[in-house]
């Protein structure tokens, strides 16, 4: 008797509940897109919540540049992020901070022979580990969340390493990335710097 419930079913109902049942089938699908996306950026900015200076960016190891002779470095000032490529493919994104009134250059450039330890400005009263010159042979640099005289980290300018701009045109960079980049990137690696830095409103 149970099965004879079903015919009762006319031509249109029938055709209606396939219908229906094809539409609620695309809904889920095209829901679960939606919070797959979410959820990539949710965790990135769940990733930079508990990033500190002293942090590598990610979590996995840097990349072995032997391995990819023709990687490059994309700065995007629009994200504060600094990503390491070869070709299209990413192979490390690092959380970063460019310059305040959008002093840091675009264009494309190239990594310069000059790099070191540390460096001090007196005129700025700011210091900075692992420099790496990419323009005008020690005015533009990759160097890490700057530091006073003594070496010691200041700990407001940290917090902005991709949040927000807080250079005066550098690249500033966490010490691990930043250590990375000064033991790894040979002299002559391609440098892309574009975008555009939009505040929070």
């Amino acid at each position: 008797m149970g099965f004879i419930a079903v015919n009762f079913l006319g031509h249109d109902d029938q055709k209606q509940v396939k219908a229906d049942s094809a539409n609620k089938a695309t809904k889920v699908v095209v829901k679960k897109k939606a919070v797959e996306k979410v959820s990539k950026e949710d965790k990135d900015m769940n990733d930079l919540k508990h990033f500190k200076y002293t942090d590598a960016s990610e979590k996995k190891a840097y990349p072995d540049l032997l391995q990819h002779p023709k990687a490059w470095i994309d700065v995007d000032i629009a994200s504060q992020r600094v990503y390491i490529k070869d070709d299209k493919t990413n192979l490390y994104t690092m959380y970063s901070s460019t310059g305040k009134d959008d002093t840091t250059p675009r264009g494309t450039y190239y990594v310069q022979h000059e790099r070191g330890d540390f460096f001090y400005t007196e005129p700025l009263k700011m210091g900075a580990y692992y420099w790496v010159s990419f323009l005008n042979h020690g005015e533009y640099l990759f160097h890490t969340t700057p530091t006073d005289v003594t070496g010691k980290y200041d700990e407001q300018i940290a917090k902005t390493l991709g949040h927000e701009p807080s250079s005066h045109g550098c690249i500033h960079l966490s010490t691990p990335d930043c250590k990375w980049i000064y033991d790894n990137v040979p002299e002559n690696m391609k440098v892309v710097i574009h975008g555009k830095y939009q505040a929070q409103a």
